[in-house]
């Protein structure tokens, strides 16, 4: 099911319109192109004038959105042979966090990235982006794999952060965060970062480390999430 945020309402209002009347045109014979046309160049204008002006925490929601593309889904659309590659080699594998080898414009490439998931369920399977030390360790591994045979690396940022729990900080969160900005910074292979949805904290920055880093439109990098932020602050969270 779609998912529209509040402010986009009068988009999603005006497009609905214009599918009732393209549909009634194909289905009546009945010539309406030039009603259909006035409304899509409206909708352009309303789209270039919400989007042009969007409140900070609306651009976090866009961050956000559900609907948003994800690491894999960029790997399946840019890239060819795809061979995901599992596991740090001394816990286990951290599904929020996905890479591997593949094919890119005929060259061979390393792919790492933050991984959320389209629904309830999946997003339990990959902690809601949220890695683990085994995830930044595995994110390395397959670094220093790349360096070894000489691959570009291309990562994909999009989380809010590394996860917090008790069990990832015995595991050694803040070492394994520590360890990826040592290594990434001694890379002598090519290293794109791109935000592509929310980059927060140091959970971002392990895969940041870039000869170039470019951040999507309406995609945010911030030192904190904004609702922890406001926890440390204000002691309040809430909108």
């Amino acid at each position: 099911m779609s998912k529209t945020l509040k402010f986009e309402e009068p988009i999603v209002k005006l497009r609905e319109k214009i599918a009732e009347l393209e549909e009634f045109t194909a289905n009546n014979s009945v010539d309406l192109s030039d009603e259909i046309g006035t409304l899509k160049m409206r909708l352009k204008k309303l789209e270039e004038e919400i989007y042009g002006n969007m409140e900070p925490w609306d651009r976090v929601q866009v961050a956000r959105h559900p609907e948003r593309p994800t690491t894999i889904d960029y790997i399946n659309m840019l890239f060819k042979d795809f061979m995901q590659l599992h596991g740090d080699r001394a816990y286990g594998d951290d599904a929020a966090i996905v890479g591997g080898i593949a094919s890119f414009e005929s060259i061979p490439v390393t792919v790492i990235g933050h991984q959320r998931g389209k629904d309830t369920k999946e997003n339990v399977k990959r902690n809601f982006g949220m890695p683990h030390p085994e995830g930044y360790r595995k994110a390395l591994r397959l670094m220093n794999q790349a360096e070894k045979f000489g691959r570009p690396i291309i990562c994909f940022i999009d989380t809010k952060g590394a996860f917090p729990g008790k069990a990832a900080e015995e595991r050694g969160q803040s070492e394994a965060i520590a360890r990826n900005l040592v290594e990434m910074a001694g890379l002598t292979v090519p290293v794109i970062s791109i935000v592509i949805g929310e980059g927060g904290s140091g959970g971002a920055l392990a895969l940041g480390v870039a000869n170039h880093i470019h951040m999507l439109e309406h995609s945010t990098y911030s030192v904190i999430s904004p609702e922890g932020a406001a926890t440390i602050l204000w002691k309040d969270s809430s909108l």
